[in-house]
């Protein structure tokens, strides 16, 4: 991996979908042990998974995960507590919103 460029690998993996009342959840394992680093994007090949409610759908597909370059990562590392932090803003308000 360079310090501009990015690199890609393919990675069997198992995607499991649930749609269920007590879980609504869309999650990739990779099954060669391929870890995400920041910054890295994951594409899964194949046709959208669809699930009807009330099932939890598993399915084996490939997936290509494109490297973050050196610069990318840290950038994602370093800017990732600021966009963290948006997720957290909240108030309190004793008044009634209307």
């Amino acid at each position: 991996m360079g310090l501009f460029t990015r690199s890609k690998e393919t990675a069997p993996c198992t995607v499991t979908i649930s749609h269920r009342f007590e879980e609504l959840s869309a999650h990739v394992k990779f099954n060669n042990g391929a870890v995400v680093h920041p910054g890295d994007s994951v594409q899964v090949e194949g046709p959208e998974i669809m699930a009807p409610y009330g099932v939890c759908v598993e399915e084996q597909r490939m997936a290509t995960i494109t490297r973050a370059s050196k610069i990318e990562r840290l950038w994602t590392r370093s800017t990732g507590d600021f966009e963290f932090m948006e997720l957290c803003e909240f108030s309190f308000s004793e008044g009634v919103l209307s």
